[in-house]
């Protein structure tokens, strides 16, 4: 069951560049600082982890390793309703993967453990930038926790500590079930995020944003390496696809539907 003060959640979340704005490559790695955002389904995440500690009490600490400016993507976290934000930022992460990026956050999120027991870990489907959908069984790996994910419905029983979600996968609907700590992926299906008021914006600036280094990790049971990992994948190269030609406008006459299958059907063949 959970402590007497309720849930203590950590969401991991990530400050991304924005999906709409121009993305490019410099020395194999994607520029960061420029239009970044917190990745919109980790919103839902957020919204998850604060909804749980509304209903159950308990605290909602947002986590995430990244630059100095990610600590914007906190401060969203923070105005959705989260209690704490942690950031885990040193300049020997530049270009880590998501292998290295699960063992940090995993230091950190034992760390936490340290002060008080963490009882969910929370994360979002994916991330916009890369999309690779790796992290959270990384980190459940590293944890040695179970893994329920891709879940589009959550939830929590606070007196026998167990955790359910509902997920669709390969044509199924699955209901999985585990007893806390555990870690959760959730969909954007689970939930529709808040959007922030400015009384909550304003609250969100008196709330304690953390930042830690790998020497503040060293201590903790996996972290005395952290700095000496090298990333697993690098990126060879990268550049931008460029399509062929200015494509086929149809114009609306009445029959453009028409002539649109017909296209499509000749394209087909």
């Amino acid at each position: 069951m959970w402590h007497a003060s309720g849930m203590r959640i950590v969401v991991c979340v990530k400050h991304v560049p924005d999906a709409q704005s121009e993305r490019r490559f410099e020395d194999g790695r994607m520029v960061r600082g420029e239009d970044d955002v917190l990745n919109e389904l980790d919103e839902n995440a957020v919204e998850a982890a604060v909804s749980l500690v509304e209903e159950h009490g308990g605290e909602a600490i947002a986590l995430t390793m990244g630059p100095e400016d990610a600590e914007d993507a906190l401060m969203r976290a923070l105005q959705m309703g989260a209690d704490r934000a942690v950031l885990v930022t040193d300049d020997r992460l530049a270009g880590s993967d998501v292998v290295t990026t699960a063992a940090v956050l995993a230091a950190a999120i034992t760390r936490l453990g340290e002060e008080a027991p963490v009882d969910l870990v929370i994360t979002g489907m994916a991330s916009l930038d890369a999309m690779t959908s790796m992290l959270p069984a990384a980190l459940a790996t590293r944890l040695r926790l179970p893994l329920l994910g891709l879940a589009h419905a959550l939830d929590v029983d606070p007196q026998s500590g167990v955790v359910e979600v509902s997920r669709s996968a390969d044509g199924y609907e699955d209901r999985l079930r585990a007893a806390a700590p555990v870690v959760v992926s959730i969909t954007d299906q689970l939930n529709e995020p808040r959007y922030p008021a400015f009384a909550a914006m304003k609250a969100a600036r008196s709330k304690p944003l953390d930042q830690w280094g790998l020497d503040d990790l060293a201590s903790t049971p996996g972290g005395a390496d952290l700095a000496e990992r090298i990333p697993a994948t690098r990126v060879v190269e990268a550049h931008e696809n460029a399509r062929d030609g200015a494509g086929t406008i149809i114009a609306d006459a009445g029959d453009a539907g028409v002539r649109l299958a017909q296209y499509l059907l000749e394209v087909v063949k």
